[in-house]
């Protein structure tokens, strides 16, 4: 017996359902670079963070809410990374491009959100925390000495 899925119009209709399998298995929170993000943080022991805290705009995935110091862990996919520049699908491209353009500005708009209520943000992005997690670290602790 097959499942029937109730389709609310954000996403095409897979073609394959290994890829609305696939799909499904992804999450917005917890997941692994936010994971190795933390881990690094109690290694250095720093703790008495929140996770995605609803109080704070744009829900930062990391926040300390008495600094005001908020911390976003984002995915190189997901968030369109500057530095490691991956390609979009080549499927749905046009789709993809307006979904992936929509993250980029709701990015944009949680952290000016955030800077306008008195907080200080960094974003870390997946590539940058694989590549030097002690100098990620770094720049969560220099926000929270300030």
């Amino acid at each position: 017996m097959s499942k029937v899925y109730l389709r609310d119009g954000r996403a095409p209709i897979p073609k394959d359902a290994r890829t609305s399998a696939t799909m499904s298995r992804i999450r917005s929170r917890n997941t692994g670079p936010e994971r190795m993000m933390r881990a690094a943080l109690s290694a250095e022991g720093i703790r008495g963070y929140r996770l995605n805290w609803k109080k704070a705009p744009g829900r930062p995935d990391i926040a300390w809410p008495k600094r005001k110091v908020a911390v976003f862990v984002h995915g190189c996919f997901w968030h369109l990374c500057p530095h490691c520049q991956r390609n979009a699908p080549k499927r749905n491209s046009m789709w993809w491009k307006k979904k992936l353009a929509a993250n980029q500005a709701r990015d944009q708009r949680k952290l000016r959100e955030l800077r306008k209520d008195g907080w200080r943000a960094v974003t870390v992005w997946e590539c940058q925390l694989k590549k030097d997690t002690p100098g990620q670290v770094a720049r969560v602790l220099r926000l929270l000495d300030q």
